[in-house]
């Protein structure tokens, strides 16, 4: 009885089908020529595939036309001056969950904490950087053509073999050499893998895992980079946290840009992940436009955890500790 009734539904729906297919080959002009909400209501029903998808063409096809009739009414309104509302697409930023650390550049806490923190002496311009570039024990021969780049970018970044020293050593030698910052790079499968970042001498220490490496001579196209101070742009760094990493960013490269070589490096937060870019821009003979050509390299980096102080996994105090349970919400991002 079941498997009859069902082949009775079936067939009634194919003729059904067949009805709006012939009701919509009938009418003329711009007016949709089916009904949609009946058509829809019967494709579950439809057992010939080949009906189906016709009638699921013909929706799709008034659809489309709805949607061009709709955007070209919306021209000719704002052509002729009237107000049109648009629909902003949603994202995932804009339903993000109120985050109570977000910072100010107004905010006098903010403003004298930052007078009185580890990188105070950087952009008071009493301590100039220079930057210690190290790597993990026996490093592969593919690690040094990361190394290489990245010493070509950073000015005043210096290369120092680490052989068989502890992280904590290099510190002691780093700071005994007058190094403000210690960058250390260590690979996995001889890919670089992972990097610490260490200020000098009082700290903090972050450590980011690195992904998605692209190196400046793997690039098609790619600028020259010259030698001149980069300009640096820190994007979305606006809670505690990620204010805390746009300072210690910006503490490798020098405070004062020579824009005579049109070279920007920028740190661009989004979702909690930094994605780095390094480009040259150059204008048009008029100097009215400018296009961007990349140098190179890219890559970008996730935060795993800040610390106080220098390397300290032990006894240190973490300012922040990403877990996989900190992120079960994707609206919630601790950055920025």
């Amino acid at each position: 009885m079941k498997k009859r009734a069902e082949k009775k539904s079936g067939r009634s729906g194919d003729r059904d089908a067949s009805k709006v297919m012939k009701e919509g080959k009938k009418k003329r002009g711009g007016e949709p020529t089916i009904d949609r909400s009946r058509a829809e209501a019967l494709i579950p029903l439809i057992k010939n595939k080949q009906k189906r998808r016709e009638l699921l063409g013909k929706l799709f096809r008034e659809k489309q036309k709805e949607k061009a009739k709709f955007r070209r009414a919306r021209k000719a309104a704002e052509a002729r001056g009237e107000k049109v509302e648009r629909q902003k697409p949603r994202t995932i930023e804009d339903m993000r969950e109120a985050d109570d650390t977000i910072v100010t550049k107004e905010d006098e806490e903010v403003q004298a904490e930052d007078a009185a923190d580890e990188f105070a002496s950087y952009f008071d311009g009493s301590r100039p950087p220079k930057i210690m570039l190290t790597t993990n024990k026996r490093p592969s021969a593919e690690m040094f053509d990361f190394l290489k780049e990245l010493v070509a970018i950073i000015p005043r970044c210096f290369y120092h073999k680490r052989a068989n020293r502890e992280i904590k050593k290099m510190v002691k030698y780093a700071c005994d050499k007058n190094f403000t910052d210690l960058i250390i790079v260590n690979e996995k499968a001889k890919r670089p893998f992972s990097l610490y970042i260490c200020h000098l001498p009082e700290g903090p220490t972050t450590f980011f895992r690195l992904t998605r490496l692209k190196l400046a001579q793997h690039m098609k196209g790619g600028a020259t980079s010259s030698d001149h101070n980069p300009e640096i742009i820190l994007n979305n760094f606006d809670s505690r946290v990620g204010h805390r990493l746009g300072r210690q960013f910006a503490a490798l490269f020098p405070q004062r840009p020579e824009f005579l070589g049109r070279r920007v490096i920028c740190f661009h937060n989004q979702r909690d992940f930094v994605f780095f870019r390094h480009y040259r821009y150059e204008f048009d003979k008029n100097g009215e436009r400018t296009r961007l050509q990349e140098i190179g390299p890219r890559f970008t980096l996730k935060l795993r955890w800040m610390q106080e102080g220098t390397f300290n996994t032990t006894s240190g105090e973490y300012e922040f500790l990403w877990r996989p349970d900190l992120q079960v919400s994707r609206k919630k991002f601790f950055m920025g």
